[in-house]
């Protein structure tokens, strides 16, 4: 079998027993849904991306199964799509996965399959990209020298579609000769790192020594670890991160040695719609994975387990999660640095071209803002401007002005307990909002039945109700309104538009508010994509945009 581990042939989905790994490589065959459960629930496929692309396979099965004379019975495949997504609660790439390709159910199992392929050939181009990313970023935290990394787990091929995340991280930067060794922790109780990882740096002949788990703070304290690189199976709004049992020690060590820890995946990932760590549902399994090993009990009978599959490591412990869209959370750094992360990130996707666009994080009464008339693609930590929330007024500028948009940042720090604020000028949301919008008048867009909406963070998943200001030359004028609104609708999602004036959105932390911004410019993507009228209404007129 080639580099992809999730391969679709003739109706089955072909992949590699995890189980039988590292003495017998076989081929597992899965033709049915109960086949596709029962492999991930046994972890014959496991790894988040991995349980997400094989969950979508085995819609595509219920799909065809319940499919007669080209009719598809849709509450017998949303049943069995919802058996799937069950089968391991805690990785929220099984859910996501499921869920998207759910969307192409009443269009038949060929089109549930070109989308699943879709995903397929998306795992690889991300595992890739956010690979990159990452070891670029270890090479800055650790420079000058071959690196010794711990990691733990399994994070290579065999957990993804292909490449790997933090595994992908240590293939790249092998290939640039900055490997020196890599520790490889067991990983009990079931041994990913003892079975599958040392598997797969062997294959890719990148050195390698294997430990176990309880010795990995030692290795630490005697200098023989450089950097950890872990992958994860969710991470949430704030940045905490649900990965395999055992992460959250190693991210207290590394915190008390000052060792970097580095978090790879993809941002099917992050779920933005769980606020914290504390919501997530962590997975106990069979006490018979701790009471013996191979058949063989290693305790006495009757014996109470305590045997959860995953820990969460909170959000400060994590030095920085990567993903295919680079550096998404870092806790070691400023706020003004990370508001400059940010900034480059929107300009690279040409969404604060050249000057235009603001940021801003809230520190008590005062609140960090871009500066005025600044390259967004350029931005430094000295760029930043700090502001009153009471009234806008600058106390600490380093010679610079606070953006012209600030008093829209504080009208929001003043009305809400938000943390962070972005203003983007993304094209499709920003053109879909003003192309009818009437002057001097307050327009509201209601868009519906995109599953996309719960990521705006509101109380409706089917509903999104964004108002569009006008566009006053003044904008203290466009700040007043905004905080008129939010005062008198404290139901109010987190986003707004400006006519002609780009949009607004604020979240509890940097990575929130820039990805409620993201969710509403690909919201307003797809009603441009699919040819649905594009007039704004005055507040009590709303315009309705659905899925045609």
């Amino acid at each position: 079998m080639d580099d992809s581990s999730l391969v679709w042939d003739d109706g089955a989905l072909v992949t590699i027993d995890q189980r039988g790994l590292p003495h017998e490589v076989r081929e597992l065959r899965l033709s049915t849904v109960d086949q596709v459960i029962d492999a991930i629930k046994a972890l014959a496929i496991r790894g988040a991306p991995a349980i997400g692309i094989a969950g979508a396979f085995g819609v595509v099965m219920a799909t065809a199964a319940h499919t007669v004379d080209g009719v598809v019975d849709e509450a017998a495949v949303r049943a069995e799509a919802d058996r799937i997504a069950a089968a391991r609660p805690t990785a929220v790439n099984l859910a996501w996965a499921v869920r998207r390709v759910r969307a192409k159910v009443s269009r038949g199992a060929d089109a549930v399959l070109a989308e699943t392929l879709d995903m397929l050939a998306e795992d690889g181009r991300v595992n890739r990209a956010a690979a990159g990313n990452a070891a670029d970023l270890v090479q800055r935290l650790c420079p000058d020298r071959p690196l010794r990394v711990l990691t733990h787990c399994n994070t290579g091929r065999l957990a993804t579609s292909a490449f790997g995340t933090a595994i992908g991280t240590l293939r790249v930067l092998a290939e640039r000769g900055a490997i020196e060794q890599v520790l490889v922790d067991e990983t009990r109780p079931l041994l990913q790192g003892a079975r599958l990882t040392t598997w797969e740096l062997a294959e890719a002949g990148i050195p390698h020594r294997l430990t176990i788990d309880s010795a990995a703070a030692w290795a630490m304290a005697t200098g023989q670890v450089d950097c950890v690189l872990v992958g994860a199976d969710r991470v949430t709004a704030n940045g905490d991160v649900a990965n395999k049992i055992g992460t959250y020690g190693l991210a207290l060590a590394a915190r008390h040695h000052g060792i970097p820890f580095v978090v790879v995946a993809p941002e099917s990932t992050r779920d933005l719609a769980m606020a914290t760590g504390r919501e997530i549902v962590v997975e106990e399994r069979a006490a018979a994975e701790v009471t013996g090993f191979g058949g063989v009990a290693t305790a006495p009978a009757h014996t109470e387990v305590f045997n959860p599959a995953f820990d969460v490591t909170p959000a400060e412990l994590v030095t920085a999660v990567v993903t295919e869209h680079g550096v998404v959370h870092r806790s070691d750094r400023s706020p003004g640095a990370a508001v400059a992360d940010i900034a480059h990130e929107l300009y690279r996707r040409g969404w604060m071209p050249g000057t235009a666009g603001n940021i801003s994080v809230r520190t008590g009464a005062t609140a960090i803002v871009t500066g005025s008339g600044l390259s967004k693609g350029e931005l430094t930590e000295r760029d930043m401007v700090t502001v009153r929330v009471a009234d806008s007024a600058p106390v600490s500028d380093h010679g610079r002005r606070p953006s012209a948009e600030t008093t829209i940042h504080t009208a929001v720090y003043r009305t809400r307990p938000a943390q962070a604020v972005v203003h983007v000028h993304p094209p499709f949301a920003t053109a879909l909002a003003t192309r009818s919008a009437a002057p001097g008048t307050l327009g509201m867009l209601r868009i519906t039945d995109y599953e996309l909406i719960k990521g705006l963070g509101g109380d409706d998943p089917a509903v999104a109700d964004i108002p569009v200001f006008p566009n006053w030359p003044e904008v203290p004028r466009i700040g007043a309104d905004i905080e008129r609104y939010l005062l008198d609708h404290p139901g109010a999602l987190p986003v707004l538009v400006i006519a002609g004036h780009g949009i607004t959105a604020w979240g509890a932390n940097l990575a929130q508010a820039r990805d409620r911004a993201e969710c509403l410019e690909a919201l307003c993507e797809l009603v441009s994509r699919t040819g649905s009228p594009a007039a704004i209404g005055p507040r009590d007129d709303f315009l309705e945009i659905g899925p045609t």
